[in-house]
């Protein structure tokens, strides 16, 4: 038995996964634990849940696979820095250390560079024997763009784009400027863009000179993250003509017409990157990964407007994700091979509840519920009854998803039909800013009736127009696209009976889908978390596996009663992280 674990950790999003004989078991971010958003500490909980989802001693762990160079990464700190290179206060032993430290391991630390870790999660999961390979994120340890080629069991990074030129770096300061936080807050710039007009793209364009082949610079007068205090200098709010929005103020439409160009620059040179990358590697198929691959509007177009057939985006793309990367590179190491030739075709690898141990949690705290157990019938009935009334649905199910998108386990779910769900959902639901679109889960099936859709998206990568006869303000975003989920029973079957029986009772099978959380919070991890979530927003009904809680049976004092289920180091409040809001940092 060959029993590997990932792990990615101390910059952002730490996470954990576990491969056995070549079988991914469980994999979690350590955020859903501690409810510290982005968590980069030692993913401690994260490690020890996989361990357990697998019956398995730290004793029959092979090796421990880390997602990145510290070494190199150090080097490129210590630049940025401008300080010797033997400046003490840069420890490149410091991630093995406080992985020994913190997991007890005491086996070999086997480090792979960042972004080869990314171009293997995604490559080594797609099922694709050959595959160009593209990642783009803010920096790994110098580079900030790769390109590659994969086949077989190797893979080959052949070009790179190196730290301080970046288009995740680009991408993050404009989020600062626009007043969002980086690092989490770029997919709300590529949400904000529908709602204004491209005007600034010729200001945009002089940030960043877009190079032949696979280069490109940035204009470093305009950013001033490499050894300054925040993102972006004063050049830019010179060039842009604006103050920098202020977090939480008024969103304006120059906000809206900066997002739109941003954004619109963005796809200009992805696509000129991909399409330089079809050409160079005369490979049919793409693979993505890194932050940046999570721009769904960006992949869409990828799809689209590029020779690749195929195009796998591996489903946590940004730096949790890069520890299934390290792992598959582990593994052929130790093998000799590839750990798997089927592609990855679903995510449900977090924790997940038995319907006797939410009994334990409801029976001594003395919150009622309705109990469908064994009448799982009756329970899709009583739901789908509930979202054709316009109720909004906490939907806890199965094991919890690995990566940014819910997708049927641990979601908030609502009537697509509702003319006024959309903003329900933002402002008392999600309490979030109220531009923000919702995405539809729909039966694969009926997917290509309501949407340009011409292949399965499992996992919520890709925009696509809305065509669809039926009126669906609940999922349709201002410029008439989505991003859809499409759905199978194989899959999820419970998830895919729902949507099943609400078309049955309305003749729309699809529903809208949001991550189960309130703004600021990671996505619920335990029924602990459901509950709270539900008790600090407005939703109507809570599934907790086979039991439902309506809201008016939630009691007073809900947070004492569940404090012995509580993290000990975590607070429900949500933490937060140490990283500040408006700079990309390199520590």
């Amino acid at each position: 038995m060959v029993c590997i674990v990932g792990l990615s950790a101390f910059y952002h999003d730490a996470s954990c996964c576990l491969m056995v004989d070549g079988n991914l078991v469980a994999a979690a971010q350590e955020e859903r634990f501690t409810r510290v958003k982005n968590d980069p500490r030692t993913p401690v909980n994260a490690f020890r849940y996989c361990l357990e989802e697998a019956g398995l001693d730290i004793t029959d762990i092979d090796c421990l696979a880390y997602y990145e160079s510290p070494g190199l990464k150090t080097e490129r700190q210590r630049h940025a820095a401008g300080v010797a290179d033997d400046d003490s206060s840069f420890d490149p032993q410091r991630p093995v250390r406080a992985i020994r430290e913190k997991l007890g391991w005491r086996g070999p630390v086997r480090t792979y560079e960042h972004h080869r870790s990314h171009a293997a999660s995604a490559y080594f999961f797609s099922g694709f024997q050959d595959a160009a390979l593209l990642t783009v994120d803010g920096v790994g340890e110098w580079a900030t763009t790769s390109y590659g080629y994969g086949g077989g069991s190797e893979i080959d990074l052949f070009a790179e784009v190196r730290f301080p030129h970046s288009l995740g770096l680009l991408y993050a300061a404009v989020t600062a400027f626009l007043g969002f936080k980086v690092n989490s807050g770029e997919y709300k710039v590529m949400g904000l863009a529908p709602y204004g007009d491209p005007k600034y793209t010729a200001r945009i364009r002089r940030l960043v000179e877009n190079k032949d082949a696979g280069d490109y610079h940035l204009n470093m007068e305009y950013f001033d993250y490499v050894r300054g205090d925040r993102m972006y200098s004063d050049a830019l709010i010179e060039l842009l003509g604006c103050p920098p929005r202020e977090p939480e103020s008024e969103i304006l439409p120059v906000h809206t017409h900066i997002a739109a160009s941003m954004q619109q620059v963005l796809e200009e040179i992805l696509l000129q990157k991909a399409n330089w990358l079809a050409e160079k590697t005369g490979a049919g198929n793409l693979c993505m990964a890194g932050g940046v691959a999570l721009n769904c509007v960006a992949n869409g177009r990828i799809r689209r407007e590029t020779p690749f057939r195929e195009l796998f985006i591996q489903p946590a793309a940004g730096d949790a994700g890069a520890c299934l990367g390290a792992a598959a590179l582990a593994h052929i190491d130790i093998t000799g091979k590839r750990h798997s030739e089927t592609a990855l075709d679903a995510v449900y690898l977090g924790p997940a509840w038995s319907g006797d141990r939410i009994e334990h949690l409801l029976v001594p705290t003395g919150i009622p519920a309705h109990d469908f157990r064994n009448r799982e019938a009756d329970l899709i009935a009583f739901v789908a009854e509930r979202l054709v009334k316009q109720q909004t649905v906490g939907w806890f199910h199965g094991r919890m998803e690995f990566g940014p998108r819910a997708l049927g386990a641990r979601s908030i779910l609502a009537n697509p039909l509702d003319p006024n769900i959309r903003d329900r959902l933002n402002k008392v639901v999600k309490k979030r800013e109220s531009f923000r679109p919702f995405a539809p889960s729909v039966l694969l099936d009926h997917a290509g009736e309501h949407f340009q859709l011409e292949q399965a998206s499992p996992f919520m990568l890709e925009t696509c127009r809305v065509r669809s006869a039926l009126k669906l303000p609940g999922i349709t975003h201002i410029n008439g696209s989505a991003r859809p989920q499409t759905v199978t029973a194989p899959q999820n079957p419970r998830y895919a009976a729902l949507i099943a029986a609400f078309q049955a009772r309305t003749g729309c099978p699809l529903l809208v889908n949001t991550s189960f959380n309130v703004r600021g919070e990671p996505i619920v991890c335990s029924p602990a978390d459901a509950l709270l979530c539900m008790a600090n927003s407005e939703l109507d009904l809570l599934v907790l596996e086979d039991f439902v809680i309506e809201r008016h049976m939630l009691p007073a004092h809900l947070e004492a009663l569940l404090e012995v289920w509580l993290p000990a180091d975590g607070g429900l409040s949500g933490g937060k992280s140490a990283v500040s809001e408006h700079l990309y940092t390199f520590v």
